[in-house]
This record gives structure tokens, sequence and C-alpha cells, in this order.
């Protein structure tokens, strides 16, 4: 069975920096966060952004419990009481790091209070009406504003960033300029993880791949197929119970026939 021979600290984390690219998987059942440990993953993050992720985030550390588990948590927090709350709420679920796509300002104060912070750079899907969906750092100056922000999430005290849709070449000079532990989502191999959604690596979806993604399996044929077979077989259910083939004497507990007749004697 592969899996880490203890559960990772953001500390071994950073030890590992430069050494080797780890492997980085966001999964959303138990089942799913159970068969990532069986595989191996070095991490794994989770949704922690509506009521029913954060209900779900102790059921994935029961299922991973040897596995580091980073909890995101809500975009678009009001302030950093907020962020802060939410953040240690994650901890107490058994998260043991939290993500925000929130400003420096916010990030700083999470920090401040020693919560373990992974930060966002590159494109942000729920910003980009300000960007478009695609890769940003194409330019000097966007790759100058990429590099500004990753130096603000550092000296805000965040460990890590998520580096989405940056181009490789750049994410991987950018990764050689910073002590956090980047995490690569569509940004090349030369940063400190490799991030890919579950949904991703199972074709658990009906859109068009990303291209930054791969598709190891069909999950979304597989589910068709077994809705089908859900359909059909309570379709033979209510065929038996209409027409007296369900239930059978095999399904069925009888009473000693004397013994029924004496209860009817006695009535």
């Amino acid at each position: 069975m592969l899996r880490p021979r203890r559960k990772y600290t953001v500390h071994d984390l950073r030890q590992l920096k430069g050494k080797r690219c780890l492997t980085h998987i966001h999964v959303k059942s138990p089942e799913e966060a159970a068969a990532a440990e069986l595989a191996g993953v070095d991490l794994m993050s989770c949704s922690f952004d509506t009521p029913e992720a954060q209900l779900r985030l102790p059921r994935l550390v029961a299922a991973a419990p040897e596995s580091f588990l980073s909890a995101a948590t809500p975009h678009g927090m009001a302030s950093a009481e907020e962020a802060i709350r939410v953040g240690f709420r994650a901890l107490e679920a058994g998260a043991s790091s939290v993500y925000c796509s929130a400003s420096p300002r916010i990030i700083e104060a999470m920090a401040r209070e020693g919560l373990p912070i992974v930060g966002h750079i590159g494109m942000v899907p729920r910003h980009v009406t300000w960007t478009g969906y695609r890769a940003l750092g194409r330019t000097v100056a966007e790759a100058r504003a990429l590099y500004t922000r990753m130096k603000e999430l550092e000296n805000a005290g965040a460990y890590a960033a998520e580096i989405e849709v940056v181009p490789h070449n750049l994410a991987s000079w950018l990764c050689s300029q910073t002590s956090l532990i980047l995490m690569s989502l569509g940004s090349g191999s030369g940063c400190d993880s490799q991030f890919l959604f579950s949904d991703d690596i199972l074709g658990d979806y009906d859109e068009r791949l990303p291209r930054h993604a791969k598709a190891y399996r069909n999950f979304l044929a597989e589910n068709r197929r077994l809705q089908e077979e859900r359909v059909v077989a309570f379709k033979e259910y209510i065929a038996d119970v209409k027409e007296g083939r369900f239930p059978d004497r095999s399904h069925l507990v009888e009473m000693d026939a004397a013994l029924l007749e004496e209860v009817m004697r006695g009535q």
C-alpha cells in the first residue's frame, strides 16, 4: 500500500521545496479521499465554502487520516475577522491548512493568528470578469504583476500559493524566487506540487476537459450506465410485484402451520 509514512506538516513541505514535485488532488467525497490516500498522493485539498462542504470535511479527514488536507475557504469573505473564524473552524474540523484567495491584507491577519494559509496567484475563476479565461503572465507587465503578488503573499505570511494557468517557464522561474510552496494548476511541472481536480482525473463531468487537465477514466459514461441500470432494475421490481413474482417463498418467513391453527382457533 503506497502512502506517506506519516502525515505531512507545513514544516515537512518546506523541507521538500526544490527536492521533488509533490502530487496533489482536490477531492470531493470520502470515497475519493480514501482512494487518493491508498494511491499514495502527497497532498489533498477540498472545498469548505458551503454548509454541505463544511459538514463533509470531517468525513474526508476520517477517510484519509494519514493525508495532508487543505480546505478551501469561501470566496468573498467580508472581513479579516470572518476569515479568521472560518479558518479556525476548518482546522478544528481536521484540515491541515486553509486555502484563501482573498487579498494579502486578509491573509496577513489570518497568518498572524497562526493559521497555515495557501494563497492564489494567476487566473482566479471567480475573478475572470477582469481577465477572461486565459493564461496570465504572457506579457512583461502581467509577469511582473504576478511576481509582485507572489511577494505580497510571501510577506503576508502565507506558506504556499496555488499558481493557476501561468506560462510554465515563468512559473518555474517564480518558484525559484520565493520561499512559498507553489502549487501548479495548469502552470507546468517546474513548481513544488502538481495539482488536479478529481473531476478532471476521473472524467466525471459533461464539459470540455480544460487544456491543462488529463482524464484517466470516463466516470461520466460509467455513471450514465449505472443510472440506466437503476431504471431497469426498478422496472423489473415493479413488474415482479404487479405480476406476483415477488416476493416468493425464498423471501418469506413462515409460522409453523399447527401454531397458526392454534392461534386461529382461539379467536
